[in-house]
């Protein structure tokens, strides 16, 4: 140490466990400031020098960026001392944000580990189209492919309120710690997403039968409200059968299009609704509750309910 209490770089090093290279980078980028230079060039550093080296250290040891560390270091600098690095907000957002990071990093490491288990543990036959349904996905899983496939089968005239309200319900969000059985449904949901919908596709006029002659604001609204009923009923196992939820459900269609409920548009709204039916839609309400097990029935499974219960009130009228 120099008469003026000033280390040079070794006796800094070495105070703190580090290699005098170690030292030396930490003063090129910034983050360390020299108190001086000796006669011969060679770096001094004063007494607060070996606190803040041992600060860098252990914020970097939290894996905090360097850029990260000198916005740290920076918005502590003043009287408090390391004191006040600790209490900064620049502090604060840097672990919040390193937190977050790791948080998408070991989720990540699940949807992978779950995937691997996925494969080794399916039939040999099996492999390769669950190689290339896993493969098609990243870990973590994006759900942008699903949310776009639900706006393209939305009505375009669909209020945004609507159109957020009917995404948060058909775009499933992906467990944290996924089972290989949620990778290969969110996988296969994917690839439903993905798929190529040519303009022949029965699929695309599917759904101007049911919507190019109704308002469709008013529909998904009356039809939210159906579905709140007719949920209360799949929760007690009822059957699909004649009730309130079947009554909001026909009205919603019949008001959307400025017709009577009556038995011959019951009639109509059966045919079209079978019409509509789409198999790859039913598998797709499939794999979301597998996706996302829950109490509450996935929005198709209500859909099919009231289909179902149509279907029994026009028999029950026809006989």
């Amino acid at each position: 140490m120099s008469p003026e209490g000033l280390l040079s770089i070794g006796e800094l090093a070495e105070r703190a466990g580090v290699t005098v290279k170690t030292v030396r980078f930490y003063s090129d980028l910034g983050l360390l400031p020299e108190a001086s230079r000796s006669s011969g060039g060679h770096r001094r550093y004063g007494p607060g020098a070996l606190d803040r080296l041992r600060l860098i250290r252990s914020l970097r040891a939290l894996d905090l960026p360097v850029p990260e560390v000198g916005r740290v270091l920076d918005e502590g600098d003043g009287p408090a001392g390391t004191t006040g690095v600790l209490a900064t907000g620049a502090l604060e957002n840097a672990l919040d944000g390193r937190l977050r990071e790791l948080g998408s990093e070991i989720t990540a490491l699940r949807w992978r580990e779950a995937a691997l288990q996925l494969v080794r543990d399916c039939p040999a036959e099996e492999r390769a189209d669950r190689l290339r349904l896993v493969g098609a996905v990243s870990a973590p899983p994006s759900t942008a492919a699903l949310a776009r496939f639900w706006r393209g089968a939305l009505p375009a005239r669909l209020s945004p309120r609507l159109r957020s309200a009917i995404l948060d319900h058909a775009v499933p969000r992906p467990p944290a710690d996924p089972t290989p059985a949620q990778v290969l449904a969110f996988a296969r949901l994917h690839a439903i997403a993905t798929a190529p919908c040519p303009a022949a596709d029965p699929r695309r006029p599917a759904r101007n039968r049911t919507d190019a002659d109704c308002r469709p604001d008013v529909l998904y609204d009356g039809l939210f409200d159906a579905y709140t009923l007719a949920t209360t009923e799949l929760r007690t196992g009822r059957t699909p059968d004649r009730g309130q939820a079947l009554d909001c459900f026909v009205t919603a269609h019949a008001t959307a299009r400025e017709l009577p409920d009556s038995p011959a548009f019951r009639r109509r709204l059966h045919t079209l609704l079978t019409r509509a039916a789409d198999p790859m839609i039913d598998r797709y309400w499939e794999l979301t509750g597998v996706l996302t097990p829950s109490p509450e029935p996935t929005l198709g499974a209500v859909h099919e309910w009231l289909r179902s219960a149509l279907s029994e009130d026009v028999a029950r009228a026809a006989g």
